[in-house]
């Protein structure tokens, strides 16, 4: 299978789901990119190479998927153990074949000027990864202010950047830096609504390319994990999912192509995830009113990431309604009857079954029987398929290795 999509809006709809993480503070990769943009300029960079800086600016915590490592990224200036992100970012984004050339300057995008420089790498690597760690550092600095006048608090922040030129930071970086934001409008236009009108104008300009069902299944599984590290109990959640999903498609002989899609939309169904905070997904008891409202607004965010990436329109809708029931009482469209696809009733019927087999803070895992048994009354309650759930009846101990199976 080959499919064209829209590459840019990929890598913005990527950009989109990292962002989540922050929860409330939900702007960093973007604000990051258009700073990275910004001083790209000033070293005159070809274009290609303005779009590759954008991006990278974009994907840089693209390993970050914990709220608790967010807050740390944006409290502290600072930390031991911050590069981990880093390279396990670079191994993520190699293993995607049109953004692998940027994996090295993610890898190093948290190593201070004064080791950066004595390392065998291009000179073009270590200084556009250390303008990625100042962006990253100045916006940290910034984000307590974004509610107030960052006009008012710019010249802390310029001072901090500037005693850390020549440690932290390449001083000819830090030179570049202090010219460009001692203009104002450097820093009005983080502001949230300049800032997303910038987004939506850059997105505008990417470009449509074809990529094969290998390639979008990779840039899947840069999505999917994000999502699944979030959390022990969320790990492998995401492509025990997809494996299930698509072996119940083809025991239901979808057409290969439908197999292949289905497999995409369960790596991608729980991208709104991120941005529920951690410690309600490792709750081990009852969830609160406002707890479980947070948790129904998951595949509502995962609709709004992707359905901005043409080609992707009908794997968008199945992933984004995974929680949609045949009664119409499931969430977040309250969606019913004929409404549903197979395909759609496929991801649904696997994702509860993956979810049942994996521990959770509040459980154990569940047998494979106990788990058809669970299933078969969602089936009474008109909450899940009965012939998609008949199909993991007559595959149960395939279903089950599918579902807890390693790697994908």
């Amino acid at each position: 299978m080959s499919i064209s999509i829209d590459l840019g809006q990929a890598i913005h709809a990527l950009a989109d789901a990292l962002d989540l993480v922050g929860v409330d503070e939900v702007l960093h990769g973007k604000r990051a990119g258009l700073m990275a943009l910004q001083c790209g300029r000033g070293l005159h960079l070809n274009d290609p190479e303005l779009e590759d800086l954008f991006h990278v600016g974009l994907l840089h915590d693209c390993a970050v998927s914990s709220t608790t490592v967010h807050r740390r990224l944006v409290n502290e200036l600072d930390w031991e153990g911050a590069e981990f992100h880093c390279v396990r970012g670079a191994e993520m984004l190699g293993q995607f074949p049109p953004l692998a050339h940027l994996a090295p300057v993610i890898r190093y995008h948290h190593t201070h000027w004064s080791v950066l420089r004595t390392l065998e790498l291009p000179k073009s690597t270590a200084v556009l990864a250390n303008l990625i760690y100042l962006v990253d550092r100045v916006d940290a600095l910034a984000t307590p202010y974004y509610d107030h006048d960052l006009l008012l608090i710019r010249h802390g922040i310029r001072d901090t950047i500037w005693k850390l030129g020549g440690s932290f930071f390449a001083s000819d970086l830090v030179a570049l830096f202090m010219e460009l934001s001692d203009n104002e409008a450097f820093w009005l236009s983080l502001e949230s609504r300049h800032l997303i009108r910038f987004i939506y104008e850059r997105e505008r300009q990417s470009r449509i390319i074809p990529i094969s069902f290998p390639e979008l299944r990779q840039l899947a599984l840069l999505f999917a994990w994000v999502v699944d590290a979030k959390s022990p109990y969320t790990m492998e959640h995401s492509l025990g999912t997809a494996r299930l999903a698509r072996f119940l498609a083809e025991r239901a002989d979808l057409p290969v192509e439908t197999c292949e899609k289905i497999e995409i939309a369960g790596l991608l169904h729980d991208l709104g995830k991120l941005r529920v905070p951690d410690e309600i997904l490792e709750k081990p008891g009852a969830l609160t009113r406002e707890e479980r409202a947070l948790i129904q607004r998951h595949s509502f965010e995962t609709y709004q990431i992707l359905r901005g990436i043409t080609g992707l329109e009908d794997i968008t809708l199945w992933a984004a309604y995974h929680h949609e029931t045949p009664d119409g009482r499931g969430y977040p469209f309250h969606r019913s009857g004929v409404e549903l696809t197979v395909e759609m009733r496929i991801i649904a019927v696997a994702d509860v079954f993956q979810a049942l087999a994996q521990q959770r803070p509040y459980r154990k895992p569940l047998s494979p029987d106990q788990i058809l048994e669970m299933l078969g009354t969602f089936v009474g309650q008109n909450r899940l398929d009965g012939n998609v759930v008949e199909l993991v009846r007559q595959h149960l101990a395939a279903s089950w290795q599918a579902a807890i199976g390693q790697g994908v």
